[in-house]
């Protein structure tokens, strides 16, 4: 999976939420100042390419839609995160992160109980 841009990221988080749309629709979404339409059109364009998203036209309209689901991703957003900043240990992640958020034994505890009944 090609990685991808932080603008190129914040528009699939749209493309996720939104299902199937345009490229008006993302622009829609974004907050202000919005970038110019041609940049999102780049960007849809640049996701298509990386097959982050399917398009099919509509008259001279082309909706966009997911093809990598948002969990898909994410996974391997996270596969990767933890590979390059944790020596590929998620008990080094999570103890970093036990540590740099003060998290009680109560809130470990609530984290370990998700992970076991299978809770996202």
């Amino acid at each position: 999976m090609e990685k991808l841009t932080k603008q190129e990221e914040e528009v699939m988080l749209h493309v996720w939420k939104l299902g199937s749309c345009t490229t008006k629709e993302i622009l829609q979404q974004l907050d202000e100042p919005r970038p110019p339409y041609t940049t999102i059109a780049s960007v849809m364009n640049n996701l298509k390419r990386k097959g982050y998203l399917n398009a099919e036209q509509h008259g001279l309209t082309y909706h966009f839609s997911p093809r990598i689901a948002q969990s898909e991703y994410k996974s391997d957003f996270m596969r990767s995160f933890v590979s390059n900043y944790f020596k590929n240990s998620f008990r080094e992640m999570v103890s970093f992160f036990a540590k740099e958020e003060d998290l009680s034994p109560e809130d470990l505890k609530e984290i370990i109980n998700e992970i076991e009944s299978g809770n996202d």
